[in-house]
C-alpha cells in the first residue's frame, strides 16, 4: 500500500502553534472531511495505519495537540479541555472541509471530541462523532460517583478506579518525569507496538490541569449529531461498563464492542477503517 501524501501546516491559536497534517483527496463539497483526534502519550502519527486505508477515498485532518509532537505550546500557555477544545476550533476554521466533519477521537482525543460535539460552534459542522477509549469527563464522574454509591455496582467502580491508578500517579512532582523516562517508555512501546515519538513528559500537564482540580470540563448539553462509541474490550485503562448511562443524553447512540486493548485503532486499521467506512466491507468482498 503507498503511503499516502501529506501536506503540513501550521496553525496559530492563543495558546500554541500546531502542526497540521491533511493526507487523501481533496476536499469537496457533499463529502465530509474526516478529522482524527489523537491521545496520550501518541501524536497524530498513531493514526497512519487506519490513514492509509481510508486516504484513497477521503480528504482526513489531523494535528499534533500542543503538548504532542511538532507541536508546541506557547510560553504561559493552558492545558485546560476548554482550551484544547479551542485548539480544536481553530483547526476547523483554519482547514477547508466544504462536506462537512466526521469527528473521530482516541483516549485523550475523544475526550477532546465529546467536549467539541457539545459546544454550539459544532452545530452543522460536526455532522457525526465517532470515540474510541476516552470518555466524557462529566458523564465519567457521574457514572463513578452511580456505581460508589451502590452496593450492587461498587464492584465496577473500584475496578475502574484500580484501572485508573495513573491518573493519581500523574499527579505526583518529579516521580512520573522519572518513571517514564526510565520506565513507561519501555512498556508504551511494547504495548503499542511502536516508538512513542513524542516526549511523553510534555503530556503530563493534561493531567495535572483537568484532574483533581478546581477546573471544571465544559458543561453538559444533550449531544444530537450520531455518536458511534468503539469499546476495546481488551482495554487495560477503561472499563466497557462506562457506556452505560450515555443513552440518557446521547439521542443517536451505537455502540460497538471489538476484541482488542487500548491501541487497537492502530493494530487493527483495516477494522477500524470498515467502521468508520461500511464500504470498504464491500470491497473485501464481505
Amino acid at each position: 500500500m503507498d503511503e499516502p501524501r501529506e501536506r503540513h501546516r501550521t496553525v496559530r491559536t492563543a495558546g500554541a502553534e500546531l502542526a497540521v497534517f491533511e493526507y487523501g483527496v481533496e476536499p469537496r463539497a457533499g463529502e465530509p472531511s474526516l478529522v482524527l483526534l489523537h491521545g496520550y502519550p501518541d501524536d497524530h502519527r498513531v493514526f497512519l495505519p487506519v490513514i492509509r486505508q481510508l486516504a484513497a477515498t477521503h480528504h482526513i485532518v489531523t494535528f499534533d495537540t500542543r503538548n504532542a509532537g511538532r507541536s508546541r505550546a506557547l510560553e504561559g500557555a493552558g492545558f485546560l479541555l476548554a482550551e484544547l477544545v479551542e485548539d480544536v476550533f481553530a483547526v476547523l476554521a483554519d482547514v477547508d472541509t466544504p462536506g462537512g466533519v466526521r469527528l473521530i477521537g482516541h483516549d485523550w482525543g475523544s475526550i477532546q471530541g465529546w467536549a467539541v460535539v457539545q459546544d454550539p460552534r459544532s452545530d452543522g459542522a460536526v455532522l457525526d462523532y465517532t470515540s474510541i477509549s476516552g470518555p466524557d469527563l462529566r458523564h465519567f464522574s457521574h457514572w463513578l460517583r452511580g456505581r460508589l454509591r451502590t452496593p450492587r455496582s461498587a464492584a465496577q467502580g473500584l475496578a475502574q478506579l484500580l484501572r485508573s491508578w495513573y491518573v493519581g500517579a500523574f499527579q505526583l512532582p518529579v516521580l512520573p518525569e522519572l518513571l517514564w523516562r526510565h520506565v513507561l517508555t519501555r512498556r508504551y512501546e511494547f504495548a503499542a507496538r511502536r516508538n512513542v515519538g513524542s516526549d511523553p513528559v510534555r503530556g503530563l500537564a493534561l493531567y495535572r490541569a483537568n484532574m483533581f482540580m478546581a477546573a471544571k470540563p465544559p458543561p453538559r448539553r444533550r449531544i444530537t449529531v450520531p455518536v458511534h462509541v468503539i469499546v476495546p474490550l481488551r482495554d487495560p485503562f477503561l472499563s466497557p461498563h462506562l457506556v452505560d448511562g450515555l443513552e440518557e443524553w446521547v439521542e443517536r447512540l451505537t455502540v460497538t464492542s471489538v476484541p482488542g486493548g487500548h491501541w487497537w485503532i492502530a493494530s487493527q486499521p483495516r477494522v477500524f477503517a470498515q467502521l468508520l467506512d461500511p464500504a470498504l466491507r464491500a470491497d473485501d468482498g464481505a
